[in-house]
């Protein structure tokens, strides 16, 4: 049965020829990318024991049918494929795949697959999307194809609990955005140990072929069995990892393989030397994200009064920091006057959770802004009600004006809400889908999908007791993100998440393809460090990057600088120049604040985003 659940960078390279790159960034200079190479020249090939693995399955032969709850014209189908390649004819594990076909056929290039991240993002539901986000040009030569990674949404999902009672009951210490206590430390502790001890029993043998090896072996066996010789494919977030895979498991096989939001490859899956670092920490996200954040703040006060609210009230960053110590030290416990008979709880870990989910979005800095001026403002009543000032080196301020914190708490407590509320209409509409598909979902195992990839895929410290100090370590250069990035893979401690797969890949990513690969890197990403897509484009010699001073998480849809060139690169493999850099429609304060509470938003693209999926545990797709 098909099961479904909820929708939910170390090494630096020079920044492109001739780029602007913000001080902030330290990146180290050197060359770009080498020029791409000529056709003539020798590629790398798939090793014999791989091709012997995947060529050796038989072709699937789907059965397509209509499923246009998910979009109009599209079609779905399952196909059964090996649980472990190494034997082809033993358990097998369904996948599920949709498809909107190229609108002029007789014109057709091939299959395009996406991946929206996560891990554990549909790709179903982004190949529904397809039409919303992808160029026209696009859509009219390639059938867009998204399958759900083995164990996850649509497919045979991986289960570790029995029920959904013991999963609850086992992951209740984990119901925060990151442990900011003792208390929270030690439950967080015993959530991630039980964890990774049920899914290395119940959770068997789908937690242990979870992999992205074992993705990208399903994509290269879907491949074929759509007809293509060679892949077409465009990866965003996580998928990224899984199209660096796959083009270096399968280097010849590769027609075009774009990769935007970019992970490093390394890290990810990490060495002998870095098993002792968390994989979450290694990635350099949540110094990716204290990155855009401090840039954020530095625009903010450049921008002014007129433009950023928070200008108005000192120092932004200044303030920033001095809000995240007094929600540490004693959080705001306030009521929603729409919802007097609930009580809301704001602490430093709460916020820093709003802030990285605004700063996914190009025009995050406005809610950055608004979420930090209405902290402020009640910070700032509080103390006043006890003859103090906030912060303590301000001037002694005017207590905020009544519509003022009534317009603060409103939009505090709507923000809290916000996640529950993302959830719910998540669920209720894929259950929906679901349904009249003829998917079912007895068993929500969104928490399993994305440890059962990130644990198989990586190498991690021994121990989850000692996430609280390397937890620790990360707050030094990331304040409040490293924290969130790193207890992220805590369950991920070896000697407690003991399933392993044997046939995971864990390099080299230096591969060279028979055509050129793409990679996209975004200077302001809070989830994908910029430097992942340096690292990439270093490693593999027949690379290209393609760089974009923009913000929020993946550049495609930013601007049509971006979209153009990625669009060309899938259409024709012709790569951008060497060093090009785009810059997003979209930056920070450039518009006037018409009054408090409402400030002014530049329109949006002309078509949707996709619904990129970030790397953290739970983390819904774009809107």
């Amino acid at each position: 049965m098909l099961t479904v659940v909820g929708l939910l960078a170390t090494t630096a390279l020079s920044s492109p020829a001739n780029a602007a790159v913000p001080s902030s960034m330290h990146i180290l200079s050197s060359t770009a990318p080498t020029v791409q190479v000529a056709k003539k020249t020798t590629h790398d090939t798939t090793s014999k024991a791989e091709s012997k693995r995947v060529d050796g399955f038989k072709t699937p032969k789907p059965q397509w049918f209509n499923c246009t709850p998910f979009a109009p014209g599209a079609q779905c189908a399952s196909v059964e494929l090996p649980l472990d390649y190494d034997k082809p004819g033993g358990a097998k594990t369904e996948v599920a795949l949709l498809r909107i076909k190229a609108k002029d056929q007789k014109k057709r290039i091939g299959t395009l697959f996406v991946n929206p991240g996560g891990p554990g993002g549909s790709g179903v539901a982004i190949a529904a999307s397809a039409p919303d986000f992808l160029s026209a040009s696009v859509l009219e030569r390639f059938d867009v194809v998204g399958f759900d990674p083995r164990g996850t949404n649509f497919s045979d999902n991986v289960r570790c609990w029995k029920n959904l009672g013991g999963q609850e009951t086992a992951l209740a210490g984990m119901n925060v955005p990151y442990p900011d206590t003792l208390k929270e430390m030690r439950a967080f502790v015993k959530s991630s140990k039980a964890f990774g001890k049920a899914c290395s029993t119940t959770g068997k043998p789908v937690s242990a072929s979870m992999s992205t090896a074992e993705v990208a072996r399903d994509m290269d066996v879907l491949r074929r069995m759509v007809g293509d010789k060679q892949l077409t494919y465009l990866g965003f977030s996580y998928g990224s990892y899984l199209g660096t895979v796959y083009a270096n498991m399968f280097p010849e096989r590769v027609r075009a393989v774009a990769i935007d939001g970019v992970l490093d490859p390394v890290a990810w899956a990490g060495t002998a030397s870095t098993a002792g670092t968390p994989q979450t920490q290694r990635i350099k996200s949540g110094e990716g994200a204290e990155k855009a954040m401090r840039g954020i703040l530095s625009r903010c006060k450049k921008a002014g009064k007129d433009y950023c609210q928070l200008a108005g009230q000192g120092d932004p960053e200044t303030l920033y920091r001095a809000i995240m110590a007094e929600l540490k030290r004693s959080p705001l416990v306030f009521t929603d006057p729409e919802y007097p008979e609930y009580d809301f709880t704001l602490n430093s870990a709460t916020l820093t959770s709003g802030m990285l989910s605004y700063m996914y979005d190009p025009q995050g800095a406005s809610m950055v802004d608004g979420e930090l001026t209405y902290a402020l403002q009640m910070l700032q009543e509080r103390a006043i009600s006890k003859g103090t000032t906030f912060p303590k080196s301000a001037t002694p301020t005017k207590e905020p004006t009544k519509s003022k914190l009534k317009i603060a708490r409103r939009a505090l407590a709507k923000s809290m809400r916000a996640v529950d509320v993302e959830e719910k209409a998540a669920a209720q509409d894929i259950a929906k889908k679901a349904a009249a598909t003829g998917f079912a979902f007895p068993y929500d195992s969104s928490p399993e999908v994305f440890q059962s990839v990130l644990c198989t895929d990586s190498r991690n410290p021994a121990k989850a007791e000692n996430w609280t100090r390397y937890a620790a370590a990360a707050s030094k250069t990331a304040p409040g993100f490293g924290q969130m990035w790193t207890w992220a893979s805590a369950p991920c401690a070896s000697t407690t998440w003991t399933a392993k797969d044997e046939d995971s890949y864990k390099g080299p990513f230096t591969r060279r393809t028979k055509n050129p690969m793409l990679v996209v890197g975004n200077y302001w990403d809070p989830a994908t460090n910029y430097s992942g897509a340096q690292k990439v484009a270093k490693l593999m010699p027949n690379s290209r990057l393609l760089s974009s001073d923009s913000w929020g998480h993946t550049a495609y849809g930013t601007s049509k600088c971006v979209t153009n060139a990625m669009d060309s690169y899938l259409l024709t493999k012709r790569m951008p120049a060497v060093g090009k850099l785009c810059t997003g429609d979209v930056q920070p304060f450039t518009e006037k604040i018409e009054d408090f509470g409402n400030q002014r938003r530049k329109d949006g693209p002309e078509r949707q985003l996709p619904p990129v999926v970030p790397p953290l545990p739970g983390a819904l797709p774009r809107s």
